[in-house]
C-alpha cells in the first residue's frame, strides 16, 4: 500500500478525517478559487475547476461554499490572492515527498516547510529530483459494507476507472484525472456515496519501511506537513509494513 493509501487509512481510523473536515474544506475552496482565477468560472470550460468542484462534491461540501469560492476567483467577491509552489524533498530512509502549497506569502511558506523538514530529519531536493516517481491519478474510496465487489468493479470500469483495489475496509478506485468527474458522478448516480474523492499523486515506486522508529518519524513528518497552513497536499512514497502499522494504531 502506498504512502497515500497508508496516510488516508491512518487518518480515517484515528477519526482525524472528521476532525480536520474544516481544514479539508478550506483547502478545496482555495483550489477552486485559484482554478477559477486562472481559467474562469465556467466549470464545463475549465478542466481544473471541474476537477476541484468534483472533489468538493466528493467531500459533500455545501453548494454555497463552492459558488463563493468560484466568485472569489473570478473577482465577483473579494478574496486573497494565492500563489502555487511545489517543493520536492527527501525524508529519512530516502523516502520521497512532494509538498504542494497555495500561499499568499511565499517566504513564509518556504521557511515553514524548511523548518518542518529539518526538525524531522528531512531535506529539500532540487526541482525534478523526485517528481518523476509520482503520477497524477483520481482516487475514490468506498466503504465496503454492503457493497458487492463485482458490481462495484463493473460500474467503476464502465465509468472510466482503471483499477479497483482492496484496501482493507474500503474499495479504492483509480482513474485518469480527466475521467475523475465521470467516475464520481456514475458512483453517486448508482447510490454509492464515496468516503473520499480527490485527484492526487500516486508513487510509481515505493520505499519499504520495516522499522517502527522509522515509521513513527515518517508519520510525524507527514502529519506536521499536513497541518501547515500553506500546505495544500502532501504526497510520499513510503510503504509501512502492515504489522508495524497495526501496532502503531493499537
Amino acid at each position: 500500500m502506498s504512502g497515500h493509501s497508508k496516510w488516508s487509512t491512518i487518518k480515517r481510523k484515528k477519526g482525524a478525517a472528521d476532525a480536520k473536515r474544516g481544514q479539508m474544506f478550506t483547502r478545496i475552496m482555495r483550489e477552486i478559487t485559484v482554478a477559477a482565477k486562472m481559467g474562469g468560472g465556467d466549470i464545463e470550460a475549465n478542466p481544473r475547476l471541474r476537477t476541484a468542484v468534483a472533489a468538493a462534491k466528493g467531500q459533500n461540501m455545501p453548494k454555497d461554499n463552492i459558488e463563493r469560492a468560484i466568485k472569489k476567483g473570478t473577482g465577483e467577491l473579494e478574496g486573497v490572492s494565492y500563489e502555487e509552489i511545489t517543493y520536492e524533498a527527501y525524508a529519512p530512509g530516502g523516502v520521497a515527498f512532494i509538498i504542494a502549497c497555495l500561499t499568499d506569502n511565499k517566504n513564509r511558506a518556504a521557511s515553514d516547510i524548511r523548518h518542518i523538514l529539518t526538525k524531522r530529519g528531512g531535506s529539500l531536493a532540487k526541482a525534478g529530483a523526485v517528481a518523476y516517481m509520482f503520477e497524477s491519478k483520481g482516487v475514490i474510496t468506498l466503504d465496503k459494507e454492503g457493497l458487492d465487489e463485482d458490481k462495484v468493479t463493473e460500474l467503476a470500469l464502465e465509468a472510466g476507472a482503471e483499477d479497483v483495489k482492496d484496501e482493507g475496509d474500503v474499495w479504492e478506485l483509480h482513474c485518469a484525472p480527466g475521467d475523475f468527474n465521470a467516475v464520481l458522478e456514475a458512483l453517486k448516480a448508482a447510490g454509492h456515496e464515496p468516503e473520499s474523492a480527490e485527484v492526487t499523486m500516486l508513487p510509481s515506486t515505493t520505499v519499504a519501511i520495516s522499522d517502527p522508529a522509522d515509521a513513527a518519524k515518517l508519520l510525524g513528518l507527514m502529519e506536521a506537513l499536513d497541518d501547515a497552513d500553506d500546505v495544500q497536499n502532501v504526497y510520499a512514497n513510503f510503504d509501512i509494513d502492515d504489522e508495524i502499522l497495526s501496532q502503531m494504531e493499537d
